[in-house]
């Protein structure tokens, strides 16, 4: 957990603080994993923080939701130019993607397992 939670705080994502009046934090929870070799022996352990996000209220607690992800037909069609120009195709991965974004809204969450306020 503490190689999830690292990042989130090195980055800035959140402060510590009361919950303002009217407002309801969104609750969360550890989602575990096990990452395996491809032999099948465990390479490590994962844990991931998920907001529970489903018990947000539309236009309440956030005004609309994005996520930037390519569409299927469009990773095709460059697949498919890249291959008539004999380009070379190169994959990437950004760690922590997520952390990068721009949030509008103020979001208040509990605490997750393991965080505490001391």
């Amino acid at each position: 957990m503490g190689e999830e939670l690292r990042p989130l705080e090195l980055n800035g994502t959140w402060t510590l603080s009361a919950l303002s009046l009217g407002k309801k934090p969104v609750d969360c929870k550890w989602i575990y994993k096990i990452k395996r070799h491809v032999d099948g022996s465990i390479e490590r352990y994962k844990a991931r923080l998920m907001a529970k996000d489903f018990t947000q209220v539309e236009g309440i607690d956030f005004s609309e939701a994005f996520a930037p992800v390519a569409k299927l037909v469009t990773v095709r069609c460059l697949l498919d130019v890249a291959v008539a120009k004999k380009s070379k195709i190169h994959q990437m991965d950004a760690h922590n993607a997520f952390l990068h974004g721009d949030l509008h809204e103020q979001v208040y969450m509990s605490l997750p397992t393991g965080l505490s306020t001391a």
